[in-house]
């Protein structure tokens, strides 16, 4: 994640400790942690939005994790102590037994936080997740009622996702905005930015493209980089006028590595007085995370270095405890992703930004067809990169 609030204006927010802080263990995650954890428990929801890494389907897969599999998963989660879980899916909403694992989770002293559509929080359902402790739910939409509902498969979905920001906020539990950056969906920044303010929403995440599962589908939907160097600017605009109004929204992108290294630029350029902090953080944070400080395990209990590489398989938590799989003291995979960039090729193996971007997401360059290759979403120029040890 790149937080503008953080780069910006030096504000700093929940994730910002974890973010911005160097240091490995031999896990691949910081000293006396494991790895933040994305769990999709499960494959079921109830859209069918276009760009869906999981292929989500309209009901639960065989294969699950029993309620009984899914604790025995959580007491590793928390004898490894990992600095957060998140619940995704599908629809996380769907389990059946959701409660009853953010229950446990709390016991456990787990910090658990919800990724979901937002469009079955109701007043009872906001209520219970606040009084069960999720430190956060984020929820996704992806623009006005007609865009959003298109992206996302499903009439009236705008609507109720709408009324479980409300009941959120009515229950007094945190909520953030989820986008998905494609060219449909910047076109909708100003709406989205007027319902942020209108609405109180705290955090905006707004996530760069990614070619997995239905995802794959949408190649047509890549902003070019000239649309995305325009939305960076929007977004570092937007902050500095929030701050300015005092809107107290946090606002992050994710999944590209870029655009820290385009705001450093770009305040370099201006002339501005953070630029030295901002290539501080960035170089404190070393870019790209999976399979170091963040992995993923799916409904199935298959572990992976992020939830959008789906095709690479580190291990069952069915078979062996997680913390086991993580460590990989035998993976020769693990050892060369955790020591990247000495196996990296192309563009990113020469860039001049490689220790502030380490290689972007390899999800991406796995897709193009080389999982070592360069990630074909960077949209920093030649001369960009080729300058990059220089120009800082």
């Amino acid at each position: 994640m790149i937080s503008l609030t953080k780069m910006l204006l030096g504000r700093e927010h929940s994730g910002d400790r974890l973010r911005y802080r160097r240091g490995t263990n031999s896990a691949g995650a910081a000293d006396g942690t494991g790895p933040v954890v994305v769990w999709n428990c499960t494959r079921a929801c109830n859209l069918f939005c276009r760009h869906c890494y999981a292929s989500a389907t309209p009901h639960a897969m065989g294969g699950e994790l029993s309620t009984g599999g899914a604790k025995d998963f959580l007491d590793t989660l928390a004898a490894f102590n990992v600095p957060a879980l998140l619940l995704s899916g599908g629809e996380p909403l769907l389990r059946s037994d959701i409660f009853e694992l953010l229950e446990y989770a709390r016991t456990l002293g787990l910090r658990a936080a919800l990724s979901t559509n937002g469009t079955l929080i109701d007043e009872r359902t906001a209520a219970r997740i606040m009084e069960l402790g999720v430190s956060y739910a984020g929820i996704s939409l992806d623009g006005s009622r007609s865009v959003n509902d298109a992206f996302r498969g499903v009439d009236g979905a705008y609507d109720r996702t709408i009324a479980g920001f409300r009941n959120c906020r009515k229950a007094g539990q945190k909520a953030g905005l989820r986008l998905s950056m494609t060219r449909s969906t910047l076109k909708e920044l100003p709406v989205i930015f007027r319902l942020v303010e209108d609405e109180g929403i705290a955090r905006v995440c707004l996530y760069h493209l990614v070619p997995s599962g239905r995802g794959a589908e949408l190649s047509d939907e890549e902003p070019s980089p000239e649309e995305k160097r325009a939305a960076l600017d929007f977004l570092a605009e937007k902050t500095l006028d929030f701050a300015a109004r005092g809107v107290e929204t946090e606002i992050l992108t994710v999944d590209n590595h870029c655009d820290g290294i385009y705001l450093y630029l770009r305040e370099k350029e201006r002339g501005g007085d953070r630029a030295s902090e901002m290539l501080e953080l960035l170089t404190a944070s070393g870019g790209n995370r999976s399979g170091v400080a963040i992995g993923a395990v799916d409904w199935e209990g298959d572990v992976h270095i992020d939830q959008f590489t789906q095709e690479i398989i580190l291990g069952n938590v069915r078979e062996r405890d997680f913390p086991e799989i993580w460590r990989g003291e035998s993976d020769s995979f693990l050892h060369r992703l955790r020591d990247r960039k000495r196996h990296l090729r192309g563009r990113c193996r020469t860039c001049g930004w490689l220790e502030q971007c380490n290689g972007n997401l390899r999800a991406r360059a796995l897709a193009a067809g080389d999982f070592w290759g360069p990630d074909p979403s960077c949209y920093l120029t030649d001369d960009e990169i080729a300058h990059g040890g220089t120009l800082c």
